[in-house]
């Protein structure tokens, strides 16, 4: 598409795409296993076999990004080296190993009246996507979208822009091998802002989208969109330290929730430690943060903990609703547990929270009372993750209720259809 080119061209062009993932989708849910499978190596072939080509193109994706001060956190979701690829294909072979949720039987029974029901799972059909700077999502997207029988159509962004275009012909390429429709996997990068818009607004071509991003990115498509729409990855995770936490256990999962990746939704944000804790826990915890390189913003009795020679900023309102998504923690002392909860509820963003300790009590009472799609116990809140929860790749994170909620892999790609049997039924 041209810079010249006007809506009506871009509306045009983006509606036939979804007209195109249609025809493609009814190919798809009558796809056999085997052979949604096959295209599942195919495609995890064809990314390792172009990575010189992909990174080509990923290179000159970064350049653009730091010319336009793009976030170290957003730099890096936007990398691609040649294992960062191996392991993206690696996910796609992974979702091929894993039971087809197409025509899985949900629930059945027969009636006194003599008719047989049965309730199936059933592809959503096209699948749209909004999301930016990760061009692993396209690849992850393609995938469960293939397996679960839908199409994709994917808006990636002009951060990634380059990256994506080479990425979606791989992928194309590898389903017209195995015979399935490359209109199954298509990009709308090229048309822009405008393009997004009418994705949003192309109801009854597109059955659901999905936004993965930053907060402005997912509320924007919450509001303007006519196409119903999963609320995923905004990501304003906790970590509390009970009375009882240990050492050896606080450390290493404070330092895992915020250091191992900062860049992603499942990073945590903000540190809540007991009282009665915080004499024995935060001058190891604060100081081994430090060294990590992490930006302390502390309130006033957090400060006091604080080794001498590890500085710290005093927080704000505005950090316990931050996600920062870079080396910068907010960090609290509360009273008790109930402190912990009440903040949890009026800053987190449903995603994720964890608690550190040893009182059994104390870990069911937070996790019967804690609203987000993931509780851990004693463990890194980096462990939201389709993948590390054995469903492959995710298509999102999603915190809101309706349909899913947390990591969102093949069953949560499909609905449901009641069939019903009779012998000549009519209601009297």
């Amino acid at each position: 598409m041209t810079e010249t080119a006007t809506p009506t061209d871009i509306e045009s062009a983006v509606l036939e795409a979804c007209r195109r993932a249609k025809l493609a989708s009814r190919a798809l849910a009558t796809a056999t296993t085997t052979v949604k499978n096959d295209a599942l190596h195919a495609m995890a072939d064809a990314l390792v076999a172009h990575a010189p080509r992909i990174v080509e193109a990923n290179a000159l994706d970064l350049e653009r990004g730091r010319a336009n001060d793009m976030s170290p956190g957003l730099l890096d979701r936007l990398a691609l080296d040649a294992d960062r690829i191996a392991k993206i294909a690696e996910a796609l072979r992974y979702v091929a190993t894993l039971p087809d949720p197409v025509g899985e039987i949900r629930r059945g029974s027969t009636l006194p009246n003599g008719l047989r029901l049965v309730q199936k799972s059933v592809p959503m059909g096209v699948v749209g996507m909004i999301y930016e700077a990760r061009p692993n999502v396209t690849v992850d997207a393609a995938g469960l979208a293939l397996k679960s029988g839908n199409a994709a159509v994917l808006r990636g962004g002009s951060a990634a822009a380059s990256s994506n275009e080479v990425i979606v012909a791989v992928l194309q390429e590898a389903l017209e091998g195995v015979g399935l429709p490359k209109d199954a996997v298509q990009s709308i990068d090229a048309y822009g802002r405008e393009g997004a818009r009418v994705l949003m607004n192309a109801r009854g071509l597109v059955d659901v989208l999905v936004p993965r991003g930053g907060r402005s990115l997912i509320q924007a498509v919450v509001r303007e969109s006519t196409v119903p729409a999963i609320e995923t990855g905004e990501g304003n995770c906790h970590v509390y330290l009970d009375a009882s936490a240990p050492l050896e256990r606080a450390v290493p999962i404070v330092l895992n929730s915020k250091t191992h990746r900062v860049g992603v939704c499942n990073a945590a944000e903000t540190l809540l430690v007991h009282r009665d804790a915080a004499p024995s826990l935060l001058p190891a915890v604060l100081g081994a943060l430090h060294e990590a390189g992490v930006t302390l913003h502390v309130d006033e009795a957090a400060a006091g903990f604080a080794p001498d020679g590890v500085p710290t900023v005093a927080a704000t309102e505005d950090d316990w609703a931050t996600e920062y998504l870079s080396l910068d923690l907010a960090v609290r002392v509360v009273t008790d547990m109930d402190e912990a909860i009440q903040h949890i509820g009026r800053y987190s963003t449903g995603h994720t929270e964890a608690i550190v300790t040893s009182d059994i009590d104390a870990a069911q009472s937070f996790v019967a009372r804690i609203d987000s799609a993931a509780v851990m116990v004693n463990a890194s809140t980096r462990f939201t993750d389709g993948g590390e929860f054995g469903l492959g790749a995710e298509i999102g994170i999603s915190t809101q209720k309706l349909h899913a909620r947390g990591p969102m892999g093949l069953g949560e790609l499909t609905t449901t259809t009641w069939v019903v049997y009779g012998d000549g039924h009519i209601r009297p």
